[in-house]
């Protein structure tokens, strides 16, 4: 991992998106770090998550509604984007069954392999909530 030089903004966003599930936008970022750096640009916000994901510091995950979405636990583990409400959610499917589905990409693949990402598309719990009450009307 390449190293940066220290900066209270930047670790302000690692933390802020160590607290988060839901794997926010960098407008999401931008609005709640605003309330501790009030000065602080979303130019800085873009650059600090570029400079984070770049080093590994936290991850970009780039979905089919074109806006970027930042996670910050980096350990390998499955996405779930929901259609309805754009929400993205981890799934974790367990060490060994990554490993697992690591191997099995390998064997097909006459490179090396060094890292994966799964992403799932659906309709999440809350937004089938949703469509059965309203169809149910």
């Amino acid at each position: 991992m390449k190293t940066i030089k220290y900066s209270r903004q930047r670790e302000a966003i690692i933390n802020f998106l160590q607290t988060r599930k839901d794997h926010p936008t960098a407008e999401v970022i931008y609005n709640n770090i605003r309330e501790e750096y009030p000065n602080i640009s979303m130019g800085t916000v873009y650059r600090n998550l570029n400079l984070l994901s770049e080093t590994g510091q936290i991850l970009r995950i780039s979905l089919e509604d074109n806006r970027a979405h930042f996670d910050g636990f980096t350990h390998e583990h499955c996405h779930f984007f929901c259609r309805e409400c754009k929400g993205v959610l981890d799934i974790e499917i367990g060490q060994k069954s990554m490993k697992d589905i690591k191997s099995i990409a390998q064997r097909e693949f006459e490179g090396k392999i060094e890292c994966q990402t799964s992403i799932f598309y659906g309709v999440c719990k809350t937004c089938l909530g949703k469509s059965n009450l309203q169809t149910s009307h």
